[in-house]
């Protein structure tokens, strides 16, 4: 198979997908002959910096392939690491594309739009020669795993809240909420949820010692700088949003807050019921959601939102409707993914149902082992396996948990053999490296409210 001028082979071609080009496998291709070399170092808050080495070819008949690549390899940087500065180093040429097409009416304007919000600054792509490539400064810092006391752990996602009461690492209380935070415009709707939880748990404890929260969205601090919980909220009351957390938990108790993002929870979660370090979890739900903790089980300060970053380089898949961008994660692995194979495999959902009743309907049948639903969860895990070759790129791993509402069931069963399968075939050493697997027990005890319930030290 050949894209851009490139060769490439993949002994695994989806069945519902034949034009599926993965990006990680076409990256090996094509620095085979690139020797021109370049870096990119991305710029983010209190001065951290990443940055990475690579080649391009640098010659007339590659320009294409060469802009491809650095294009697709930088908004990747952007979408795990974060930040308002990107330098290019050693291709103006490129640079110069890119800064054309990272402004509020360039090809990735939603990528402008959004850091811009994030980081409260403009965007900038500046062109560098390589010799004056800014210095890395990263700054990993250990995330959660204190048990002591009275602790309040909360989970906001998009479609329920979990919270629970910990007492020294045992929780005595759990519940979970529907609710809908993505259709409010009026923030009373989220306050008022948020504190009825943290309520809920206090009285199931004799005090209460520290507040931990699990939540869908960017953070610097406890601050959601970008968070789809508000996306109907104006912007006018972004102040409001930004400080949601912390007066809540104002009302309970004066005692130490931490929020995170829910994807590093997540990878908290698993490092807690494993044991290990280096390890991401993934969770496919509404949505593509990403965290990670080193091997010593530090987060990095990235974040890894790989819901918008590239997986699949086919020209023709489907666009993700926020970001506009084709080839993304979040439509390779969330309920998404399943709704888009579906036609192709011969289901017809009924238009009326939900996204998540559509899922259950494709999982009725994975459960009566109907083959139109085993195709669906086969080329999932075929995505799956390719992309893990992608993310160890950018990601140390040494164990992917896999989760969320898609994993549920046969099809996560059936999306967990295939993965290892396309590994075990294709990349034996990536299969010996990385442990891929479905949360086990003690991981489940452990969940993600209780595990955020771990997230502050006490005073």
């Amino acid at each position: 198979m050949e894209y851009l001028g490139v060769s490439y082979d993949i002994k695994h071609v989806p069945a519902l997908d034949p034009g599926y080009i993965p990006f990680g496998v076409w990256i090996d291709a094509y620095l085979k002959g690139a020797k021109q070399p370049v870096a990119i170092a991305v710029e983010r808050n209190g001065g951290l910096v990443s940055v990475r080495h690579t080649y391009i070819h640098g010659t007339p008949e590659m320009a294409e392939a060469d802009y491809r690549y650095i294009e697709r390899y930088m908004k990747f940087l952007l979408w795990s690491i974060g930040g308002f500065r990107v330098s290019v180093c050693g291709c103006s040429d490129i640079a110069r594309q890119l800064r054309q097409a990272y402004t509020a009416e360039g090809a990735r304007c939603f990528d402008y739009d959004f850091f811009q919000k994030l980081y409260e600054r403009e965007l900038e792509i500046v062109d560098l020669p390589l010799s004056q490539c800014p210095r890395s400064n990263e700054a990993p810092r250990p995330i959660g795993g204190h048990i002591d006391g009275c602790r309040i752990g909360f989970d906001a996602g998009g479609s329920d809240r979990k919270v629970s009461a910990v007492i020294d690492g045992q929780c005595v209380y759990s519940e979970e909420v529907v609710w809908q935070p993505k259709l409010h415009a009026d923030l009373e709707y989220q306050y008022e949820g948020i504190l009825e939880s943290f309520r809920t748990a206090a009285s199931k404890m004799p005090r209460v010692d520290a507040i931990g929260v699990s939540s869908a969205g960017v953070f610097i601090g406890n601050a959601p700088m970008i968070s789809s919980l508000f996306i109907k909220v104006p912007r006018s009351r972004w102040d409001e949003v930004k400080t949601i957390y912390d007066r809540a938990a104002a009302q309970i108790a004066d005692v130490p807050v931490v929020v995170a993002n829910d994807g590093d929870v997540t990878a908290l979660a698993g490092a807690m019921g494993l044991g290990v370090g280096s390890i991401m979890g993934l969770a496919m739900g509404t949505s593509e959601a990403v965290g990670y903790v080193d091997k010593d089980k530090n987060v990095l300060g990235w974040i890894s939102e790989l819901a918008f970053a590239p997986v699949d380089l086919n020209e023709e898949a489907m666009a993700d409707e926020w970001s506009t961008d084709i080839g993304v994660g979040c439509k390779y692995f969330s309920q998404d993914a399943v709704i888009k194979l579906a036609p192709r495999a011969g289901i017809e959902l009924d238009p009326d149902l939900t996204l998540g009743e559509k899922l259950q309907a494709v999982q009725r049948l994975m459960e009566q082992d109907d083959p139109r639903a085993q195709a669906i969860f086969e080329t999932i895990g075929i995505y799956l396996g390719y992309s893990v070759v992608l993310y160890s790129k950018f990601y140390d791993m040494e164990h992917l948990m896999v989760l969320g509402r898609v994993m549920s069931g046969k099809g996560g069963e059936m999306i967990l053999k295939t993965c290892q399968m396309v590994l075990q075939d294709e990349y034996p050493a990536l299969f010996e490296k990385i442990h891929v697997q479905l949360p086990d027990e003690k991981t489940r005890r452990v969940g993600q409210s209780v595990a955020a319930a771990s997230l502050p030290e006490t005073r």
